[in-house]
């Protein structure tokens, strides 16, 4: 018996990974997270039952043992069992949890990883997450921290770290977080973009400072992208000016007509 954790990416079916893609659309059972795009799901056998497990606003989520509960049980009766979640399983997505629970069962674990939306989201708005001349690392933490946890998040050590900073789950905190990091001594100015719904067709960028993030509306699903990078949008060069300019600086000649 093996349960598939299979990353559904950042949302656009086209940015699955080609084993996702096969196991969805040979999957018996595909149990999924709220936010897995519909047009993913649109993807899995036409007789696979497929079971919603995500969270909603207002409303109380599947408790994560009865989901453990129910992929050991799907196990038993089924070939092939997908657990379909959001992203990458190991970012954020308590697929470790998962795999532990699995295991315990004597049940196997394939993981195939997901393109997670701490990457996907700023470069679908345009901004490198590391770039020469301004960062040289990137720091992910989540806005909506596992309040059992035995140490809070430092976000004033966060402020100090000189890297860019992706926030998943944040759109709620996000006034809070713009404090913290305030207070931590990160400049006013810094930039920051919200990316919502990453790749979908309702992807929408706000740009804005840190100072005025808790005025700016911020819609879940948001990725927020803090840091000197967050003003960025290389996306817009012109590409026959860098073709060019590249060529001419390592020798070479356009291939750009």
């Amino acid at each position: 018996m093996t349960v598939f954790l299979v990353g559904a990416g950042p949302g656009d079916p086209d940015l699955l990974t080609l084993r996702a893609a096969r196991l969805l659309a040979e999957a018996d059972v595909v149990v999924h997270d709220r936010l897995v795009d519909a047009r993913v799901l649109d993807l899995a056998a036409p007789w696979a039952r497929l079971v919603d497990v995500g969270k909603r606003p207002g409303v109380p989520a599947d408790a994560q043992n009865r989901i453990h509960d129910l992929l050991v049980d799907a196990a038993g009766r089924h070939d092939t069992v997908v657990r379909l979640k959001g992203g990458d399983p190991f970012v954020f997505g308590r697929g470790g949890e998962e795999a532990e629970a699995l295991r315990r069962a004597g049940i196997d674990v394939e993981v195939v990883p997901g393109i997670t939306s701490a990457v996907a989201g700023p470069a679908a708005a345009g901004i490198p997450v590391t770039m020469r001349g301004h960062s040289s690392g990137v720091t992910v933490i989540t806005g909506h921290q596992d309040p059992t946890a035995a140490r809070s998040i430092d976000w004033e050590a966060a402020a100090r770290l000189g890297t860019t900073l992706v926030v998943l789950m944040g759109a709620s905190r996000a006034a809070l977080i713009a404090e913290h990091l305030l207070l931590g001594g990160l400049d006013a100015t810094t930039p920051v973009a919200v990316v919502e719904s990453v790749t979908t067709p309702a992807q929408r960028v706000v740009r804005t400072v840190l100072a005025d993030l808790p005025d700016t509306p911020v819609h879940a699903p948001a990725i927020l992208v803090i840091g000197s990078v967050a003003a960025l949008d290389v996306t817009d060069a012109d590409l026959g000016d860098l073709v060019t300019s590249t060529a001419s600086e390592h020798g070479g000649s356009s291939w750009l007509n």
